[in-house]
């Protein structure tokens, strides 16, 4: 005998065991009375225990048929809450989704996550910043399903969407010679001790941050050496050097230092989205979809 249980026999015992007529629940249900009959006789012998007790003139539960009630209704209430989750997951609604992200894009993260949390309050939403190379690597090997980045060449398997840019600005001691002023050539901080990230952090990014002063002509040669840009900026207030940094980096200076905008031709900072090359998961859709609007490019 098949002895598996279906959700026909919860549906039919549990219209039965509210109306507390085989007539009625047959009527209710849209199927015959001798039919349904049969089916609560199966689900009987299945769980090898009479569920109802039937007389002539009355059906009532019994007290393991009492007990069952609440069990069907707990399993067939807990199967359309499965259901709907699945439903909602496989259109992106819900899930979870793991966002890497280079430390000095927390800003411009934070202004993406509010507006995705917003169209998807049921995606559970986890992030961790870290270096750009570090963070590339997540990305690549699945442990992240998107890394907003700044300053990354094109890799193969990966898709980058560009976000936001924002132009460089020079980052010096409150007591440099430079610190009063609106504007400073780079040719001027060439001197001065420089403070950022290691290249093999983030050699496209390094790149673009010491370019100002190699398009001045100097060797760029970083005197210390920081992971991230909260320890760099505290550097350059204590006047161990200066720096060079995207905008929005520079949003909380420290007491001590200041932001000078450069007066060399503009080199900008790109923000992209990064996202495995295939990946068409609905929850990453989502993302995309719900970020891919850039906000305007950073202003003081």
């Amino acid at each position: 005998m098949d002895r598996q249980v279906e959700t026909r026999h919860l549906r039919y015992f549990l219209a039965v065991a509210e109306e507390l007529h085989f007539g009625r629940a047959a009527q209710r249900l849209h199927i015959a009375q001798p039919a349904l009959s049969q089916q609560i006789r199966q689900l009987e012998r299945i769980a090898g225990v009479e569920l109802f007790r039937r007389t002539s003139r009355s059906v009532r539960l019994t007290e393991a048929g009492a007990v069952f009630q609440q069990r069907a209704h707990d399993l067939l209430a807990r199967l359309a809450a499965d259901l709907d989750e699945a439903g909602r997951i496989g259109r992106g609604e819900a899930g979870n989704l793991n966002v890497a992200f280079s430390a000095s894009a927390a800003t411009i993260v934070g202004e993406r996550l509010r507006a995705f949390s917003r169209l998807r309050p049921d995606v559970r939403v986890t992030s961790h910043d870290g270096l750009t190379a570090d963070v590339m690597e997540t990305l690549e090997r699945g442990t992240a399903d998107v890394a907003i980045v700044r300053d990354v060449q094109e890799r193969e398997n990966v898709t980058l969407t560009p976000l936001t840019s924002e132009r460089l600005v020079a980052v010096v001691p409150e007591g440099h010679p430079a610190a009063g002023k609106d504007r400073v050539e780079a040719r001027a901080l060439a001197a001065d001790p420089l403070i950022l990230f290691p290249r093999s952090a983030a050699a496209h990014a390094y790149d673009v941050y010491t370019r100002p002063l190699r398009h001045a002509g100097f060797d760029v040669h970083v005197a210390q050496e920081c992971s991230n840009w909260y320890t760099i900026l505290t550097f350059v207030a204590a006047g161990l050097g200066v720096s060079i940094a995207p905008y929005s980096v520079t949003s909380l200076l420290p007491p001590g230092a200041r932001r000078v905008e450069l007066a060399d031709p503009v080199t900008e900072s790109r923000v992209s989205m990064a996202t495995r090359r295939g990946d068409d998961r609905p929850v990453v859709r989502a993302f995309i979809a719900a970020v891919d609007a850039p906000p305007p490019t950073a202003t003081p």
